[in-house]
């Protein structure tokens, strides 16, 4: 039998679970939010510990909240913020558009654990939720600014280094494979040479332009609301409160926080959330496409491209002995498709807030956060299990490139695209190398064809000439 002890709260008396710090709202947004059983992330509830731990400092320096109280919640606040309660934060992310459940599960779990660290029990409310812990703001305010605080968090430690790690390994491995001429491919089907080096540099540069982007959303992305109180006005909070928590948040998390200079803006809209959903979805493109084309690369070994081998990670099949697979090509491509359907989620979101307030911001805030995890752990596993490590089949990519007929577009300047063409046409229907036919339609010598038709030289761009 679950004991429980009795809570009230505006709307009356509500029994809660006698072990658990949270309160009457929590207990009631339980029962009314049954839906997805998703929680909001961790580094959501380290920013909400972080801004309640700001919040009782700047209270207490500005004569608002007494030390010893202010003291109690810094410290329940900072508990909550280590992970040390998570257990207690049971609310489903499909909840109130405000997020009030959720600002209100942390207000009470503080407050409570507060009271227990003053000597006081839980529910005498010695440590009051909204009185004390919640002075000064408003779910309006706080949810936004823990959207913020912990996105640039997650930014900063999960998708950055990954990111630049992926970018790194993919610079060495283009330096290493540059001297690699392979079978270049136009809508799959063969095209002129390319070297590997200059291909894997695409990619490289592909993921460089995904962290300038990202980057540059970071200076919005550091803009906090909190202050703003219900409708941004400020109501009930102290001129100089926003100001001292966001220097306590900078401090403590060694991030480059301000205040938001217009707080109505970052209250009715989260357009630098979406705004940074949509660098995530783009790098997404960009990742899916480098992973299809490493999946390509390595397709076979005997039917397909086998132009590399992958790294073996794991058995391939559970009837077919000995078949290996693309695996982590395939983890990062779903990665990739969960970003670009998390950011329709949060363009919806942050279109469908109503005057003073954008009322999707649990959504918003757990879609943009498992975006920048996944991605970022993505970007990483990638790097390590699948580029670093993928070794090159010399003997199939040169068979490939000699066989190309594709190879005689070298000889436009000299022997126009029409003849380029027939004798292209002629070497595929003969199977022959492209230029022994050419020797025969054109007259120009096997030693100067051998000159001209050099994959390596095509690769390096002008307009050969004799």
């Amino acid at each position: 039998m679950v004991d429980y002890r009795v809570e009230r709260d505006s709307l009356g008396e509500v029994r809660v679970p006698a072990d658990r710090l949270y309160g009457a709202q929590t207990q009631r947004a339980l029962q009314n939010f049954p839906i997805s059983g998703l929680r909001l992330p961790r580094p959501f509830i380290r920013a909400l510990g972080l801004i309640k731990g700001a919040a009782a400092d700047a209270n207490r320096e500005l004569g608002l909240l007494d030390p010893q109280l202010a003291q109690a919640i810094r410290q329940a606040a900072e508990e909550v913020a280590n992970g040390e309660w998570d257990e207690h934060f049971p609310v489903d992310v499909f909840q109130s558009g405000s997020g009030t459940s959720t600002n209100m599960n942390a207000n009470e779990v503080i407050a409570n654990r507060a009271t227990q660290l003053l000597g006081g029990e839980i529910s005498s409310r010695l440590v009051h939720p909204n009185d004390h812990v919640n002075m000064c703001q408003s779910s309006n305010d706080v949810i936004p600014t823990a959207i913020h605080v912990s996105a640039y968090q997650v930014t900063n430690e999960v998708l950055l280094p990954g990111l630049r790690h992926l970018h790194t390994v993919m610079q060495q491995r283009a330096a290493e494979l540059n001297g690699v001429v392979k079978t270049g491919r136009t809508h799959l089907m063969d095209a002129l040479p390319v070297r590997m080096g200059q291909e894997v540099s695409g990619w490289a540069f592909q993921i460089a332009q995904g962290i300038e982007r990202v980057e540059g959303c970071l200076p919005r992305l550091a803009q906090l609301t909190i202050g703003g109180t219900a409708v941004g006005t400020g109501l009930n909070a102290h001129p100089e409160f926003a100001a001292r928590v966001v220097q306590v948040l900078a401090e403590r998390t060694d991030l480059p926080f301000v205040v938001c200079p217009n707080h109505f803006a970052a209250q009715a809209a989260l357009d630098t959330i979406a705004e940074l959903s949509g660098h995530l979805k783009v790098i997404a493109c960009a990742l899916m496409k480098i992973a299809n084309d490493v999946r390509w690369m390595s397709s076979g070994p005997i039917a397909g491209l086998g132009e590399i081998t992958l790294p073996a990670l794991q058995p391939g099949s559970s009837i077919m002995a000995g078949k290996v697979n693309p695996v982590m090509c395939e983890s990062v491509i779903m990665v990739c498709a969960q970003v670009m359907a998390n950011d329709m989620a949060i363009a919806l979101g942050d279109a469908l807030g109503n005057f003073e307030l954008n009322t999707m911001m649990p959504l918003i805030a757990y879609n943009v956060l498992q975006s920048l995890t996944i991605l970022g752990n993505a970007a990483r596993l990638f790097a390590d299990n699948a580029i670093a490590g993928f070794i090159i089949n010399r003997q199939r990519i040169k068979e490939n490139i000699e066989r190309n007929p594709i190879l005689v577009s070298a000889l436009n300047p000299l022997i126009g695209y029409d003849k380029a063409a027939e004798i292209a046409r002629r070497a595929y229907a003969e199977r022959r190398r492209v230029r022994h036919v050419a020797a025969e339609m054109t007259g120009i010598k096997p030693q100067e064809l051998l000159k001209l038709l050099d994959p390596g030289r095509m690769t390096e761009g002008g307009i050969l000439s004799r």
